[in-house]
């Protein structure tokens, strides 16, 4: 297969089925080389389907996946030496200090002496763990946890690191530190980061593109301005009003205008749900009949919007992510669990 020159991820009619289910459904995917990638979906998507067929743990039914040239299920040893994995749930020895776990995982991966040590410290300054670095890591946070697994992952130098939901269960201040650090590793270092999450605040602020993904099917994909470009000439517009007096005539006058579809209210603001940008139209007939604009607002920017959106349009009930949703979770965590065995 042709790989471009800046592709280092390619998917191609990707498909996974558990019985009756689904969980990957003929994906193509290219995610470039240096770029922070969010796949982002429900629990159940099958963005953990995704990530283990490239890491060769499963093997898909149809299609065919490659990172940096290599087949994800059949040159998987030489995929994993150049893929880094961040599971959802870091494994390290407790009783062990931060040091003496990278010190293990740098020894399985051919490292030893003096160059062992010194990437120790490199990679401990890096994820900003260095003070803590002599302290078991059973007394870690949620976030230094991760901030440590990234150290650990990057022991092997990978160009790919796949997290799974790295930011479920991590404090503000925790979060901050772990973004900056993910786009660090993406802007100066040059590594290629695929981020599987449905927590969509946290990760839109980091990503380059972003992928949407409902029960196996990547429905849209693109930055999240493009994403909400294209849902606006989908005919997609909605502008957030208010204006006084807040009375039903006034409903009556927007519901009349070309190209709205209807009008819905929201915590004291009318929606004007049209099919074309009808601002400048809003405002004119606001001002000829005597209202008076508190405030006006094209939505559609947010991926939160954007995403509901891109429900709707795939025929889904969207209700707002909980992290309550830790259902199915592809069905096969522990068989893989046991497969990898301890960190």
């Amino acid at each position: 297969t042709m790989i471009m020159e800046d592709t280092i991820i390619k998917i191609e009619g990707l498909t996974k089925r558990y019985g009756s289910i689904t969980a990957v459904d003929s994906l193509f995917l290219d995610i470039r080389r240096g770029e922070v990638f969010g796949l982002l979906g429900p629990n159940g998507a099958g963005k953990t389907t995704t990530t283990l067929m490239l890491l060769g743990l499963t093997e898909p039914m149809a299609g065919t996946a490659f990172i940096g040239g290599f087949d994800c299920t059949r040159n998987s040893l030489q995929v994993k030496k150049i893929t880094g994995y961040l599971p959802d749930n870091v494994g390290f020895y407790p009783d062990m200090t931060g040091r003496q776990n990278l010190r293990f995982t740098g020894r399985l991966n051919g490292l030893d002496g003096e160059a062992l040590e010194k990437r120790i410290e490199e990679m401990l300054k890096k994820v900003g763990m260095w003070e803590a670095a002599d302290r078991k890591a059973g007394t870690y946070s949620r976030g230094m946890k991760q901030r440590l697994g990234i150290a650990d992952v990057l022991m092997k130098d990978p160009q790919v690191i796949i997290m799974d939901e790295p930011t479920l269960g991590i404090d503000p201040e925790g979060m901050r530190e772990l973004l900056g650090l993910i786009h660090r590793l993406a802007k100066e270092d040059k590594r290629t980061i695929l981020i599987s999450s449905h927590q969509l605040h946290q990760i839109q602020q980091i990503c380059d593109r972003v992928g949407i993904f409902v029960k196996g099917k990547l429905i849209a994909c693109g930055s999240i301005n493009d994403l909400a470009v294209q849902l606006r000439s989908a005919g997609n517009y909605v502008l957030e009003l208010e204006a006084w007096p807040n009375d039903r005539a006034l409903e009556r006058l927007l519901a009349g205008m070309e190209g709205v579809k209807r009008i819905t209210r929201e915590n004291g603001m009318l929606l004007v749900h049209s099919d074309r940008d009808c601002h400048t139209a809003v405002i004119t007939a606001l001002l000829t009949n005597g209202y008076d604009m508190r405030r006006l607002r094209q939505r559609g920017g947010d991926l939160d919007e954007i995403y509901s959106k891109y429900f709707e349009m795939a025929g889904e009930q969207y209700e707002g992510y909980t992290d309550k949703r830790k259902t199915f979770r592809d069905g096969i965590r522990s068989a893989v669990k046991a497969k990898i065995g301890k960190r």
